[in-house]
């Protein structure tokens, strides 16, 4: 059965929006999976009935193009430079499309005092998306995704070690799957949710030990959780291909870890309000990534012990990214007294509440109390 309806989602190649176009799809919708190429995860979206779009996120003709005979969007903005500039020329073309929802995923720490600037520029987004006339805005902010603690899992399988830079912090890790899953819970029926923040958590508060122990199960081995330096862990992220950027901004998000910020509040039942299904346990999601690890990123792939080795030589001798050097493409926008999410008191009260730290706008974040979609 097809939903008269077609629905938008950006950024579907990566890991929500594959998941969000096949949910969406089973459940009857017309989608339209707009992609950066066309390559095998589009062709994969194709194969499951995906309308694909092939075009830019930063350049507002296509984003006008994408958003023709579309009535709601998910917009899953790319973890890249320019985030803010992206987001507004969305909106922009949801309110020319008069779409009648957009659900905008977010994260979970946006301030307008943050050390990160991508972070705050979620946060000028978030305040700004409200403002549209004419467009029903829902908030979608996950914390730290599941597949963070996983990208080690080729090294970690075969040498018992799993590195990572949070220390002794509790995070509740949410799988990709399950924040597709509730954006298509919002998209169905999403006028009850106009207005509504929604933090999807993991079922647990688990610690850098606590992910060892279960990729042990996982793995038919033990393996020991090693606290690292962000230095440490950038190097290795270089190692792997990743760009320096995204080393840049996460090593703030590290540091929130580190010092309980994405504890607090943590975990959450949205999943299941929203889902009615609980949340999928962090087990569950490394089967499924141990079974595939290409699903992890482009660039990870599976590794013998030989290779595991040379890994571990190569990111020894990899020079760390130069974050001075990185943060001058901010400018004058560096703040002079950034505050992380551990030492913000106003972040902390709204994430004890369970909502964004947002501005008084036209449309009041309300608590989340609407009812489950069926």
């Amino acid at each position: 059965m097809t939903v008269n309806q077609k629905i938008l989602v950006t950024s579907a190649a990566g890991r929500v929006g594959r998941d969000a176009v096949r949910f969406l799809i089973e459940s009857g919708f017309e989608v339209r999976a707009m992609v950066h190429r066309q390559d095998n995860r589009a062709d994969e979206l194709a194969a499951l009935g995906a309308d694909i779009f092939v075009g830019n996120l930063f350049d507002f003709d296509d984003l006008t193009k994408a958003m023709t005979g579309v009535s709601r969007a998910f917009h899953i903005p790319p973890f890249a430079p320019h985030l803010l500039h992206n987001t507004m020329l969305v909106c922009l073309a949801a309110q020319a499309a008069k779409l009648e929802a957009l659900v905008l995923l977010s994260g979970w720490n946006p301030s307008p005092s943050h050390p990160s600037m991508l972070t705050r520029e979620h946060w000028i987004a978030n305040n700004i998306a409200r403002w549209m006339p004419d467009v029903g805005v829902i908030h979608l902010n996950p914390g730290i995704f599941a597949f963070t603690y996983l990208l080690t899992t080729p090294v970690t399988r075969k040498l018992g070690v799993l590195p990572l830079p949070f220390a002794d912090g509790a995070n509740a890790p949410v799988s990709e799957r399950d924040i597709a899953r509730c954006a298509v819970a919002l998209l169905k029926n999403p006028k009850p949710y106009i207005g509504t923040s929604w933090r999807p958590t993991g079922p647990a508060l688990l610690t850098g030990t606590d992910v060892a122990e279960i990729l042990g199960d996982v793995f038919g081995r033990q393996v020991r959780y090693q606290p690292i330096s962000f230095r440490m862990f950038s190097k290795a992220a270089r190692a792997m291909g990743f760009a320096d950027f995204d080393s840049y901004n996460l090593r703030h998000y590290a540091d929130e870890i580190a010092n309980g910020a994405f504890a607090i509040g943590a975990p959450t039942d949205h999943v299941e309000q929203l889902t009615g299904t609980p949340a999928e346990s962090f087990h569950t999601t490394a089967d499924r990534y141990a079974a595939d690890v290409s699903r992890l990123a482009p660039n990870v792939e599976d590794a013998s012990v030989f290779q595991a080795m040379a890994f571990m030589i190569r990111m020894l001798l990899t020079p760390a990214p130069n974050f001075k050097t990185l943060s001058a493409h901010e400018g004058g926008a560096c703040l002079a007294t950034p505050m992380a999410g551990h030492a913000n008191p106003e972040w902390q009260d709204a994430a004890r509440g369970g909502t964004l730290m947002l501005l008084d706008g036209p449309d009041p974040v309300r608590p989340v109390t609407a009812p489950k979609i069926a």
